[in-house]
């Protein structure tokens, strides 16, 4: 809800590289105080500190602007089939524009896609592509559930890991790795963001903040495989931008004076 209510937030610029307008949506739906978030009657939320919250809206709504880009190009390509996952309140099924034949699976737990699937159906919306709902634990059997949702794995997928791998050890994050290769068809592409590991000194600092430290206890920080190298060891073909690098690219300059955030593209041929 934090992330969607930064996207709410961050595209109400006349200039946001990316709007989506469906976060507002769900960010009311989860009840007053998110309301008044947007409202501006919480004028002390960390959204709203000019330190933090300007860039962690530029953060998402620039990430967001990236795989958009990422899932219109792979459909333009023939990927017919995307696979989001820990999809969380993504809502790419149902504004981007996707071309007759489109399937868009969308992982994760229940709860949260019984959320987002009773906002939207109360709000009287239909995704644009054929949505499937895969109710699962990334812990699990999901290349399972997956399959048994009518997923193919001889067809060219495109697979998007957007807010995800931080919250994976290091050798989950492979174990994921080594799960899209195995269900990818040659022409199947992924889209990462990975964060580089922060400064010890820097974790301790937020873990002792009262609004950093929930955060915090939910990720892990220790080296892994970076991710273009892995895929591109592995025969796919990619390159990878830094967030502050990419941000440029889209004429606006960073709020953050540093970022750690790379977003990160690969194609198997």
């Amino acid at each position: 809800m934090f992330v969607a209510a930064a996207r709410a937030l961050g595209g109400r610029a006349a200039d946001a590289p990316a709007v989506d307008p469906f976060a507002e949506l769900f960010v009311r739906a989860a009840g007053e105080e998110w309301a008044d978030l947007l409202d501006g009657r919480v004028p002390d939320h960390l959204l709203l500190n000019p330190e933090f919250g300007v860039q962690f809206q530029q953060h998402q709504i620039a990430r967001t602007r990236y795989f958009d880009d990422y899932l219109r190009a792979a459909v333009s390509a023939g990927c017919r089939q995307v696979v989001i996952l820990a999809a969380g309140l993504d809502a790419r099924a149902y504004r981007l524009p996707w071309p007759d034949g489109s399937v868009v699976y969308e992982l994760d737990r229940p709860q949260v896609l019984e959320f987002k699937r009773g906002t939207l159906t109360q709000a009287g919306l239909e995704s644009i592509a054929e949505r499937h709902e895969v109710s699962v634990d990334l812990r699990e059997n999901w290349p399972k559930a997956l399959r048994d949702n009518g997923f193919n794995p001889s067809l060219p997928t495109a697979w998007l890991a957007e807010g995800l791998l931080i919250y994976l050890s290091p050798a989950a994050q492979d174990q994921l790795f080594d799960a899209i290769v195995a269900l990818s068809a040659p022409g199947s592409r992924v889209a990462v963001e990975q964060m580089d590991p922060m400064p010890p000194d820097t974790v301790a600092a937020m873990a002792e903040q009262d609004d950093g430290s929930d955060w915090v206890r939910l990720i892990y920080n220790d080296p892994r495989s970076e991710a273009t190298a892995w895929f591109t060891g592995r025969g796919w073909a990619g390159e990878r931008v830094y967030l502050n690098d990419y941000i440029r690219e889209l004429g606006h300059i960073p709020a953050a004076a540093q970022s750690l955030t790379n977003l990160a593209t690969l194609v198997r041929p």
